[in-house]
């Protein structure tokens, strides 16, 4: 499976590894258990609908993270990616927590994958 990273999401990443210190590691465990199963499996990960596209949206809503003892995947992170099923590609591209943001940027989708 090959990753790519939206520069948007570079930024999202780089903001919250401030706030968060083994986020880049939580990100690698994170990719390898999508690169072993990429599709949404409910109650983790979830496909957007809604946004008119054909690419395959999906959210992440538990993900573990070490800076958050005790949270196990009930951290708050959520990750948004797009999976590329013919390719066997993922595009990263938001990464936050939920009491910085309520939803994905959906116009950052749309922009990205028209």
């Amino acid at each position: 499976m090959e990753f790519e990273e939206l520069d948007e999401y570079k930024k999202d990443l780089k903001k919250l590894l401030k706030k968060y210190r083994t986020l880049k590691d939580d990100i690698e465990t994170a990719k390898r258990v999508l690169n072993i199963k990429p599709e949404a499996r409910p109650p983790f990960s979830f496909q957007i609908d809604g946004l008119g596209l054909e690419t395959c949206i999906i959210k992440v809503k538990k993900i573990a993270c070490k800076s958050l003892k005790g949270k196990g995947v009930n951290t708050g992170l959520r990750l948004i990616y797009a999976h590329f099923e013919q390719s066997a590609e993922i595009v990263l591209i938001e990464l936050y927590h939920k009491n910085d943001k309520e939803n994905e940027d959906r116009d950052r989708i749309k922009r990205n994958f028209k």
